[in-house]
């Protein structure tokens, strides 16, 4: 089964409050944002957004540029459905991260909490920090998420990467400056524990010649 495959079975097996992933809201993330300081008419895309609330709360708090990426065509017919009548005020994307075509020196930020930890493959990584840059506005901010150091091995059958704030950070040191970071412990709807790392970074001027600190 290939990668979107997988992930169709994956949103197609469970009712989005029942994935291990899920938020009732998405409150580190709009912290973040918030702490960007991107205005509500600035362009945000969230990368590998399938089901996350994110969208909605942005749509609530008055955002009207917001682009949705995901991997699941699935996972994008659900989160239309679940916004209703604002899904016209969304872009959704189908497509992979690292290679999709998005406009470039666009988006004020760009928000992951979903795919980067996934990507274990070096090149895979690069390709995602290259577009990353090309995507985001000089002086714009990236918003990523992963497992943390001490988080877990796998998720939804796949293995992942797992960093600590300082490695995080330097994935992106090429094109990238870190303003801060943060940690989370999010409790599953199972109710298990799963510990998550959060970066804020800036832009820089200079071509991102690809992540790596973690080979």
């Amino acid at each position: 089964m290939d990668e979107s495959g997988h992930w169709n079975a994956v949103y197609q097996g469970r009712e989005p409050d029942g994935l291990s992933w899920y938020q009732a809201h998405a409150r580190r993330s709009l912290g973040l944002i918030d702490a960007s300081g991107t205005a509500s008419d600035a362009p945000l895309i969230d990368v590998g957004g399938g089901t996350s609330p994110l969208a909605a709360d942005l749509l609530a708090r008055g955002f009207r540029e917001l682009w949705l990426l995901d991997l699941s065509t699935a996972a994008l017919d659900l989160s239309r459905t679940s916004l209703g009548e604002d899904a016209a005020r969304v872009h959704f994307v189908a497509g992979d991260a690292c290679s999709v075509a998005l406009p470039s020196a666009y988006f004020a930020v760009w928000h992951d909490r979903a795919v980067f930890h996934f990507l274990t493959d070096p090149g895979k990584r690069a390709a995602y920090v290259a577009q990353a840059w090309d995507a985001v506005a000089p002086g714009g901010h990236l918003i990523i998420a992963t497992f943390a150091e001490d988080g877990p091995r796998r998720c939804s059958g796949l293995p992942v990467m797992r960093y600590s704030a300082e490695e995080l950070a330097a994935q992106f040191a090429s094109g990238f400056d870190l303003l801060g970071s943060e940690r989370e412990m999010h409790r599953t709807p199972a109710g298990e524990v799963q510990s998550f790392v959060y970066c804020l970074l800036r832009r820089a001027g200079a071509k991102a010649r690809g992540g790596g600190a973690m080979g």
